[in-house]
C-alpha cells in the first residue's frame, strides 16, 4: 500500500504499537478527514487526524512525533548549500522575536541540514538533532530575543519574567521542531516503522516503573483516578455476575423429575456477596518505591471496593501506613516522602531486608490476615544476601485467602544476583508487574469478588 492510504495505515499501526487503541472505524474516519482537509495546511491535518484517532489529551505526547514521521514537511533535505552559523542564528533570533511558526519550522530543517549531518561531507550518513542544537545553541539567544521584542513593542506587553518564560517556550518549540526533522530524515533511510517503534516515548501507562523518571512518575500519578474508575466498573460488573451464583447440579436434577429428567429450570447456588479485605505489604526502598507508591494510590482510589484495607510499608523494618495514606489523598506527589519521614522503616542499615520485614509482620500484625483477606506483596524480592525468611511467607499464605506477589522486575532477572524471587514464587503466586497497564490488568483479574 502506497501514498496517503499507506501513510495513514502506517500511522495507525505505529500508534497501536504504543498502546493507543484505534479501531477500523476510527481509521476510516481518519482517511475521510485527510481527504476533506487536504495537505496544504499540515497543522490542520495534524489536528484533524488527532481528533479522529485519539481518545484523550495524554495520547498527544505519542501522536505528535509519530505524525511527524508519517506526514513530514518534505522529503529529503531542503534545497541549498551549507548554512552559515551566524546568519542562521540571526534569522532564528528574528523568528523567535516575531513568533513566526512557519519560519521556525523552515529554520529547523535548515539547521538539521547544515549542522546535524554526520559521517560524510554532505551529512548523508545520518542526522543528529543533538549535534545541530549543540552547534546553534538557541538557548543563548534569550537576551537578544528579549531586546528585539522590547524594541518591537516599545516596552509594553509582557513583564520581564513572563516575557522570558514565553521566549523559553518558543525556543523549546524550535528544539522540538529540530528533533522532529532529524527523526524524519533518519526514518527516510531506516524506515518509519522502525523509528516510530524505537524513538517515540511510550505513554505513561507503558513506562517501566523501575526506569521512570520524576516527570513520568508524576504523569503516572495523574492517571490513578481514571484507572481506578475503570477498574471499579470492571470489579462491580464481576461482582454482579458472581452474585447470580453457579448451578447446583443435585438440586437441579431433583427439580427436573417433574419434567421427565429434563432440567428446564436450573437451580443456582446463591452467593452472599461480601467485599473482600485487602492487605498491602510494600517495599518502598530504592527504585521500587515508585511502583509501590503508585499501587498504594491506586488501592486508595479503589477503597470503596473493599470492606477493609490495611497498608504496610517496609525497607528492613515494617510499619503500618494506612493512616498516612488516607491523609495523603490531596497530595499524591508527597506520599512517598511522607511515609519515609513518619513511618519506622529502617533499623541499623538502609537496605531492603525482606526476611526481617515479613517476619515482623507475621509477629506483630498477623491478626490482620484472615480467611477473607487477600494479601499483595509489592517488591523486587532482592534480599541483599540476607535470609529470605520463607517460614514467614509460608505462615502468611496459610492464614490468608490468597497471597499475590507483584514483582516490577522482568521475569528474566528473577533469581539473578541477590534475588530470592524463585524461592518466594514457590510459596505464593508471583506476577511480573512492570507498568501501570500490567498493574491494572492484574488488579482486575486477581482481586476477589
Amino acid at each position: 500500500m502506497t501514498g496517503v492510504d499507506g501513510r495513514i495505515t502506517g500511522l495507525v499501526g505505529a500508534l497501536r504499537a504504543h498502546g493507543v487503541r484505534i479501531g477500523t472505524g476510527e481509521t476510516v474516519d481518519a482517511a475521510l478527514a485527510a481527504r476533506e482537509l487536504g495537505f496544504a495546511d499540515r497543522e490542520l491535518l495534524r489536528e484533524g487526524l488527532a481528533a479522529t484517532l485519539l481518545h484523550g489529551a495524554a495520547q498527544r505526547a505519542v501522536f505528535d512525533p509519530v505524525f511527524d514521521l508519517y506526514f513530514p514537511r518534505g522529503v529529503g533535505a531542503p534545497e541549498g548549500g551549507g548554512a552559515d552559523r551566524a546568519d542562521l542564528r540571526d534569522r532564528l533570533a528574528a523568528a523567535l522575536a516575531a513568533d513566526d511558526r512557519s519560519l521556525l519550522a523552515a529554520l529547523a530543517a535548515e539547521a538539521v541540514d547544515g549542522f546535524g549531518g554526520y559521517g560524510g561531507s554532505s551529512g548523508s550518513d545520518g542526522w543528529s538533532a543533538y549535534q545541530a542544537l549543540d552547534r546553534i545553541r538557541p538557548q543563548t539567544l534569550l537576551a537578544r530575543v528579549r531586546a528585539d521584542v522590547r524594541a518591537r513593542d516599545g516596552g509594553a506587553g509582557f513583564a520581564d519574567r513572563l516575557l522570558d518564560d514565553e521566549i523559553r517556550r518558543r525556543i523549546e518549540e524550535f528544539r522540538r521542531l529540530v528533533g522532529a526533522d532529524a527523526r524524519r530524515r533518519v526514518a527516510e533511510r531506516r524506515g518509519r516503522d522502525e523509528i516510530a517503534r524505537r524513538a517515540v516515548a511510550p505513554t505513561a501507562d507503558r513506562v517501566d516503573f523501575l526506569y521512570a523518571g520524576r516527570d513520568q512518575l508524576a504523569e503516572l500519578r495523574r492517571t490513578v483516578q481514571p484507572l481506578a474508575r475503570k477498574l471499579a466498573t470492571r470489579l462491580a460488573a464481576r461482582r454482579r455476575r458472581a452474585a447470580r451464583g453457579t448451578i447446583d447440579l443435585r438440586r437441579t436434577v431433583r427439580s427436573s423429575l417433574s419434567t421427565g429428567g429434563v432440567p428446564m429450570r436450573p437451580v443456582l447456588r446463591r452467593r452472599r456477596p461480601a467485599r473482600p479485605e485487602l492487605v498491602l505489604l510494600c517495599d518502598v526502598s530504592g527504585s521500587v518505591s515508585g511502583f509501590s507508591d503508585f499501587t498504594m494510590l491506586l488501592v486508595q482510589a479503589l477503597h470503596d471496593q473493599f470492606s477493609k484495607v490495611r497498608v504496610f510499608a517496609f525497607v528492613n523494618r515494617l510499619d503500618e501506613v494506612t493512616g498516612l495514606l488516607g491523609r495523603g489523598h490531596a497530595d499524591p506527589d508527597g506520599l512517598g516522602a511522607r511515609i519515609r519521614a513518619e513511618a519506622t522503616l529502617t533499623g541499623w542499615h538502609g537496605s531492603s531486608d525482606y526476611g526481617v520485614a515479613l517476619g515482623e509482620f507475621t509477629e506483630r500484625w498477623g491478626a490482620a490476615v484472615g480467611p477473607r483477606t487477600t494479601v499483595f506483596v509489592l517488591g523486587d524480592a532482592r534480599t541483599n544476601m540476607s535470609d529470605p525468611n520463607l517460614p514467614a511467607v509460608r505462615e502468611l499464605a496459610h492464614r490468608a485467602r490468597r497471597v499475590y506477589w507483584l514483582n516490577p522486575e522482568p521475569r528474566a532477572q528473577w533469581g539473578t544476583g541477590d534475588s530470592a524471587a524463585p524461592d518466594y514464587a514457590g510459596l505464593v503466586e508471583m506476577h511480573e508487574c512492570r507498568t501501570a497497564r500490567q498493574l491494572g490488568a492484574l488488579v482486575a483479574r486477581l482481586l476477589p469478588v
